[in-house]
Parts: structure tokens; sequence; C-alpha cells
């Protein structure tokens, strides 16, 4: 960090600076699960020590980052949103965070998380407002960074756990290309992700980049492309707007805020192509057309057993959202499971075909700002008050890298724009988003 290299501030300096505004802000935020202050301190001091020595590990030295609690620490529990996880105490790290601690990061906390990373919510607001949720699974995740308590903090996505609370909660996020960052233990679900939140596209292309050269991307994928630092900023000749299962769900503002920026990126030079206008596109968009209902019997089947064993174990204690997929997985059948596979490759294929016709693809990242607390969504059949995910599901069962920029505001609670790419184009997305970033101006309804 520039501040630290520079000897105008330090790590424990900025690590107090962090712990003051989550003293002000998280009795209303509600974000962190367990704050290890004691231990965040010595790693803190220990930073601080070799940028006076002049050996900082790396860009992150001295970094302090929360970590979803659905991730090994081996100094907090893992709870996982679940009573029935409460003492649960690995005493392991979860391989990225390995990476974090042996890049000097400062690992503060571990952050709120819905049910076992599913619908079911944990106590989070949303930074802006309280009455509205922060998005979920990586609910505390999101709004530790809409509240400036931290720069950068780990999420997880396997339907849209990282990109719709960044959304909500107007952070830079990045959902990379499929097993481009390790999972560690989480590697159950075929189209999990580890994802990075952050204040700054720097931030967030620094964490994820680090994490990448330690512990490098799941086993039999190539991991993370792309150098240490941010690409330099790139002009799309062409985006192509996904409309995807969201765009009959925007609401007036939404919409109106979506294409005023779309209006922008025209006039700023980028060519910009729908569906109705190209035949590739269209075919692209009937195949994604149910990307929600395909997730979520791919992750219903693929959670089913680690399901049963809690209700044998335990004798119940999930939650009616978490009982209802369980109650889905236990209808299919393996050729019910292989029809959803063939249906998600279908998808990845009419991906690839329209690679060549634009940079990368644009949309919402949500579809609107953040629900109430109380609303009554319903995703598929399951209960989903964390706000629907029907700008996400695809660009999961894509395995595509994404990222979202915090650029709409509608009513006063923030709504992200998503970029999407084609496989391992990470660095590239990363390049084009910081060329909207720094020329596209942000609206406000």
């Amino acid at each position: 960090m520039p501040a630290f290299k520079e000897g105008r501030s330090n790590p424990r300096k900025y690590l107090e600076k962090c712990l003051e505004v989550i003293e002000a802000r998280e009795p209303v935020v509600r974000a962190w699960v367990e704050i290890n202050t004691q231990e965040a301190r010595l790693a803190a001091d220990a930073s601080t020590k070799r940028y006076e020595q002049g050996r900082a590990l790396s860009a992150i030295d001295g970094m302090p980052i929360g970590i979803k609690d659905l991730l090994m620490t081996k100094d907090m529990p893992t709870r996982m949103g679940s009573p029935l996880y409460e003492n649960n105490f690995p005493k392991q790290d979860s391989a990225c965070v390995q990476a974090l601690r042996a890049a000097g990061a400062v690992v503060l906390g571990k952050t709120v998380t819905t049910e076992l990373g599913m619908s079911h919510p944990g106590p989070t607001t949303n930074p802006f407002s309280p009455e509205h949720t922060p998005g979920g699974s990586s609910s505390g995740s999101a709004a530790v960074i809409g509240a400036c308590m931290v720069p950068a903090a780990i999420g997880t996505q396997v339907v849209g756990s990282v990109i719709r609370p960044a959304s909500f909660c107007a952070n830079y996020a990045l959902k990379p290309t499929m097993g481009a960052l390790n999972r560690g233990e989480r590697q159950g679900f075929s189209q999990s992700h580890i994802g990075v939140h952050a204040g700054s596209l720097t931030d967030m292309w620094r964490v994820a980049t680090e994490i990448a050269k330690r512990s490098g991307g799941d086993p039999g994928y190539p991991g993370l492309f792309g150098g240490p630092e941010l690409h330099a900023a790139v002009r799309p000749a062409r985006l192509v707007v996904m409309e995807a299962q969201g765009w009959s769900e925007l609401d007036a503002d939404t919409r109106s805020a979506f294409e005023e920026l779309l209006s922008d990126l025209s006039g700023a030079g980028v060519e910009i192509i729908r569906r109705s206008s190209h035949s590739m596109v269209e075919l692209f968009e009937r195949a994604i057309g149910e990307s929600l209902e395909i997730t979520r019997d791919v992750c219903a089947y693929e959670m089913r057993w680690s399901l049963e064993n809690l209700v044998q174990q335990f004798g119940g204690g999930l939650s009616d959202s978490l009982t209802s997929r369980l109650d889905i997985a236990r209808q299919m059948t393996i050729d019910d499971y292989r029809l959803v596979l063939s249906r998600r490759e279908a998808a990845r294929t009419a991906h690839a075909l329209i690679a060549h016709i634009a940079d990368a693809i644009i949309s919402p990242a949500s579809i609107g700002p953040a629900p109430r607390l109380d609303n009554k969504g319903v995703d598929s059949g399951v209960v989903h008050t964390t706000g629907l995910p029907n700008y996400n599901a695809v660009t999961s069962l894509l395995g595509a890298p994404t990222i979202t920029i915090p650029l709409l505001a509608v009513g006063g609670l923030p709504v992200g724009i998503q970029v999407v790419g084609q496989q391992h184009t990470d660095d590239r997305v990363a390049g084009i988003s910081r060329w909207i970033a720094e020329t596209i101006p942000a609206r406000s309804i």
C-alpha cells in the first residue's frame, strides 16, 4: 500500500482506524461474526516492522481483510451461518487464507454469511440503509466494504453470492473465471467460486493476484491469469447487453439509469449490441434463459448428501429455505442431474460463440437496489429474501469472469453494473472495467 511504503502511515495505525470505524458502525450493520483484534494487532505490528526495514512481502502486506465465514481460519471458528456449526473450529486455514497470511495481509475477522451460503439470511443490514438487505450469501463481506470498515474482504459465489451483494453495497468485486482461485475445502459445488470484494479496483485485483500467486487455482485448473497490477484501462470497441432473466424484473428507475449509462458508453465510442440486432446474441440469450432453474437444480443435487448428513446428525435445524432445496434434491435422479449439466454446457457453448462479436458483456449486477429485509422474494420456488439472483446465476453457470462496478444509485441505494468476459480473460475484463469506471459518470435516480 503506497502510504505504508512512503511512511505516511503504517499497518498498525491503519488497522486502528479500521477498528474505530467498526466500533462506530458494527452495532447497526452487524457484518462480523468474530473479530480477532489481538492477533490482527500482532500481524499489523509485524507488517509495520517489515515496511520499516524495506522488506514488505507483497502489495497487500498490512492490509486488513475480512474472511467470509464459510472459509476456514485457524485462529477463529467457522460457523457457516448455521446453529448446527456453532462449535465448529477446524483450526486450519483455507487455501486462500493461507495465501493471504503468506502475503502479509492482516486477517481481521470472519464476516457474516447466510445459512451454509444459501438463501436464509444472517443478521447483517445494508450499510446504506438498515431496513434493507446487504444481499447474500456474502452478506458481511459486502457490508464491511460498503461501510468502509476494511479495504477488502473475501466472498464466495455459487449462484450470485459475490456480485449481487456487491451491487447492493457499492463494492467493486471480482467473481473470477471458474477455478481461478483455489477454493480449498469449498469444492463440493461444481460452480462455486472464491471472489474478492473491495473499495477499489486496484485493491480488488491485488488481493486476487496475491492469492493466485501463492495458492493457485483449483486442482486441475490453470489459475488466475494476469499481472500483479491492475490492467491498464481498455476502451471496448463493442459490448453486448445481456438481458438474461432479469430484464423483465427491472424496475423503471433502474432500467432508466442503465439505459442512460449505455447512452454514455455509446457517446464514448462503444458500439452497443443487443439481442434484437444480432442472431448469435439472441441464441445466447435463449441458452441462458433458464439459468436460475439450472443453478437451482445443480446446487440442490450437489448439496443433497451433506444436508442429509446434517438431518441425520441433528434431526433438523435447517431453515425452511434450505429444507426446500433438500426437497428438490430428493426428487432428482441422476438423469435429471445429467440433463441440467448438459443445459449448462449448452449455455457455455453459446457464450463462447459470441466471443468474436464483442469485447465483453454488460448488464445490471442486480435487478434493482437492495430489497427491504422483510421482503418475500422467491427464486425458482425457493424463498430468497437477500435479493433475486436473476443477473448472477448466468455468470456462475458460465464460469465467466465478472466484475461489479458501483455506477448507479436508485432511490438513494446503490445498484452496480457488471462486466462479463470469456473464461480466463479476467485481466482484460479488469481493464475494461477500469476504463468504464474512469470514463463513464455515475448515475443517480
